[in-house]
């Protein structure tokens, strides 16, 4: 007989997984009392928000599922936001929790029992909402096929959360050593094979791109999930395809290559806009096309009875889903790109590409772009960021007018190098995903977001203190929640939207890291100098101008035309 809960521990190890992110309480001790004597290292933040974040970002950014490990009440409500963030945008993660429940006592007046018995909370219900799939297993035989299972759900077609929730003797009883039904080597249980699409799709798909004459090619997060960004290269190349993406899709290709157009949707790239509404051929890889993607379906944005479609998907029902497709590669991404590139003519070219994308990369500049006022400008703010990325940096962009400024500013100069939080879009993400990627990687981790959502998640600055890595975090502070605040159609008629002024520079000294304050342009330079060579956390409190309109410099003329979301 094994003590299950040291067995599921071993099954975590037979998994490759490398950290548990997550906070200790409830049946989930059973587990995490065996995590020290494992290989397997545990990263405790704050709290279960910041914990779910870390999971989806590891998740996001090895292809493998980050692991969120907690109290069920809590990685139900609080650590929703990484499940509902992974759900969206496509991130493997294996949720362990549990329903607290403590003997036969569930169904007597619960205190934080979370089985779903009359009186008491309902967890299988909640994740069911941001979870692909979860289990409740009453026994240890199952708990630990259940972990498995959720390994292998968690990765197999279009990536996402899973979820095993513990309960009282699946967890505390000893695990047969002959179990019946068996459970098999986790290795051998946990195998998923990647499909492709249909050859005749292929030749399909061929024939459209080698006729085409303004072919386009918009790619989505499904390239980043498929790690196929060689692939996407090779196609564009072969093809003399202009490459817009989408904002999930962002740094899928390098944004400096000559045949980048930029980031399309209502916050989007004007100059990206206009070549998905020029072409005609669209090849969609990896995209849902969602509604900020797609300008909100603006009628002359995209015209499927005037151009035509090949959408490539890891799922079938997405293929098609917003505009009728004219042919669908049904697979993953990389072997969808793989065999079209095998099968392209040589003589597939044209004569429209390179000026058309040249003409679209002037939308990352803006005169303001070189302001020297202070309190700075947000497009001088994001050009200086830009001056210290380089292809081995992430940059990690939070909820807000911040993403939107660096979504159109940033020019990405590799792959890889820009994540934000666009599947759920929640504040608070971009801070403790960027301590998610420094413990993940070795690269250098910029994490960006606005002074509301920085002070959300902040101490997870104190998490990466503790786990010895240092991330630069810039806080483009208006002291308000400017995205909302800009709504406003006259000073104080929507409420809530402004900030006591907090000292950033104190609070990241009080975690153990470094901080500064920057008011203007040359400032803020050497503080990303410093912050992106020092050893430790480094904080960097931006005064940026607060009346710099996002919406009315950024909206798109497509979005325009439809009459704005806030209209």
């Amino acid at each position: 007989m094994t003590d299950t809960g040291k067995r599921l521990v071993e099954e975590l190890d037979e998994q490759g997984v490398e950290y548990v992110f997550g906070y200790p309480g409830g049946r989930a001790i059973e587990i995490l009392d065996h995590v020290p004597d494992a290989d397997v290292e545990m990263v405790r933040p704050r709290d279960e928000r910041e914990a779910s974040v870390m999971a989806e970002m590891h998740g996001r950014l090895t292809g493998n599922p980050g692991v969120l490990a907690g109290q069920g009440p809590w990685i139900g409500s609080l650590g929703a936001i990484g499940q509902m963030e992974g759900k969206l945008a496509s991130s493997p993660m294996v949720v362990i929790t549990e329903a607290s429940e403590r003997g036969d006592y569930s169904t007597l007046a619960p205190y934080q029992q979370a089985r779903g018995d009359y009186g008491g909370l309902d967890l299988p219900s909640a994740l069911d909402a941001y979870t692909k799939e979860n289990w409740f297993p009453r026994s240890p035989t199952e708990t630990v096929r259940s972990l498995q299972l959720a390994f292998k759900h968690a990765t197999a077609g279009r990536p996402g959360p899973t979820a095993v929730i513990l309960d009282g003797d699946a967890v505390t009883e000893e695990m047969p050593d002959d179990p019946i039904p068996p459970v098999w080597d986790g290795h051998d249980q946990v195998q998923n094979w990647d499909s492709r699409p249909a050859r005749e799709d292929v030749q399909t798909a061929i024939a459209a791109l080698s006729e085409a004459d303004r072919p386009v090619i918009v790619a989505g997060n499904g390239v980043h999930a498929a790690d196929a960004y060689d692939q996407l290269a090779t196609v564009a190349e072969a093809t003399d395809a202009v490459v817009t993406t989408s904002y999930l899709g962002k740094s899928t290709f390098p944004e400096t290559h000559e045949l980048a157009a930029g980031v399309i949707g209502s916050f989007g790239h004007e100059g990206a806009n206009q070549v998905v509404s020029e072409a005609d051929v669209l090849l969609v890889v990896g995209c849902r096309m969602n509604p900020m993607d797609t300008n909100w379906q603006s009628p002359e944005f995209i015209r499927p009875d005037e151009q035509t479609i090949i959408h490539a998907d890891i799922d079938t029902r997405n293929a098609g889903w917003v505009y009728p497709a004219d042919v669908a590669l049904i697979g993953d991404a990389a072997h969808s790109l793989d065999d079209l590139a095998a099968n392209l003519p040589e003589s597939t070219g044209n004569n429209w590409a390179r000026d058309r994308a040249a003409a679209a990369q002037e939308s990352f500049y803006a005169p303001k772009c070189e302001s020297d006022a202070s309190p700075i400008k947000p497009q001088r703010a994001v050009k200086e960021i830009e001056a210290v990325v380089d292809s081995e940096t992430i940059v990690t962009a939070d909820s807000g007018n911040n993403r939107f400024w660096l979504l159109n500013y940033l020019q990405t100069p590799g792959t890889g190098t820009y994540y934000g939080s666009g599947g759920v879009g929640a504040m608070g993400w971009a801070t403790p995903a960027a301590v998610s990627a420094a413990i993940t990687t070795e690269k250098d981790i910029i994490a960006v977001a606005g002074d509301g959502g920085f002070t959300m998640t902040m101490t997870s600055v104190e998490t990466a203190v503790e786990n010895d890595v240092a991330p630069t975090f810039v806080v483009l502070n208006d002291t308000s929640l400017g995205m909302v605040r800009q709504m406003q159609h006259e000073d104080g008629d929507i409420a809530g939207v402004e900030f006591h002024d907090t000292d950033f520079v104190k609070a990241a000294e009080a975690f153990g890291a470094e901080a500064t304050r920057a008011v203007t342009p040359a400032e803020l330079a050497d503080a990303l100098a410093d912050g992106t060579s020092a050893d430790v956390p480094f904080v960097i409190d931006v005064r940026i101008d607060r009346d710099e309109e996002m919406v009315e410099s950024l909206q798109s003329s497509f979005y325009k035309e439809v009459g704005g979301l806030h209209e």
